[in-house]
């Protein structure tokens, strides 16, 4: 995972307003093309430090590996990805949004990746909270091969419960 300087996260949140929208474009490698102003406010970067660098720049050491692999998947399917996520800033600092993750397209082939991340449902984050600490904490007890599938295993397991898709389990907040 890319990480420059090694940031050390550090437990300050910030949250987002209901008007933060930031939006990031990606190409298909996963490396930033575009950020608006408020991606950087937030996350603490000039544009110069994003432009070129992979979007796991943000990407906080305690999100599940899993989730992220369930978003890989259903961009490879050139679906849409809806998720909660917890982002790092430059400082160390986090913050959660709801995020939004879809492919771009140019003469009908996927060129890239736009994501648009708002302020998250607080009520959402009382179930998605704990149920991303369980899969950390069990992504992190295993070895690297295994991470990625026992966590899943257990998100599908806690969802299936009450829901038919981590889709639905999302929307319904």
């Amino acid at each position: 995972m890319y990480r420059p300087n090694q940031i050390t996260p550090i437990d300050k949140e910030y949250c987002l307003e209901a008007s933060d929208l930031i939006v990031s474009k990606t190409d298909t490698a996963s490396r930033i093309t575009y950020v608006n102003d408020c991606f950087c406010r937030i996350a603490g970067y000039t544009y110069q430090e994003l432009l070129g660098k992979p979007q796991n720049i943000i990407r906080h050491p305690c999100m599940p590996r899993a989730v992220f692999s369930l978003m890989w998947e259903h961009l490879k399917q050139e679906q849409e990805f809806l998720g909660y996520l917890r982002n790092m800033a430059k400082d160390g600092s986090y913050y959660w949004a709801f995020a939004s993750i879809a492919p771009v397209y140019e003469d009908g082939e996927v060129v890239g990746y736009l994501s648009a991340r708002r302020a998250p449902n607080p009520n959402a984050l009382e179930l998605v909270i704990p149920l991303y600490e369980k899969m950390r904490k069990l992504e992190l007890s295993l070895p690297e091969d295994q991470q990625i599938p026992h966590a899943s295993a257990l998100l599908w397991r806690e969802i299936s419960r009450e829901y038919q898709s981590y889709a639905e389990f999302i929307l319904a907040f």
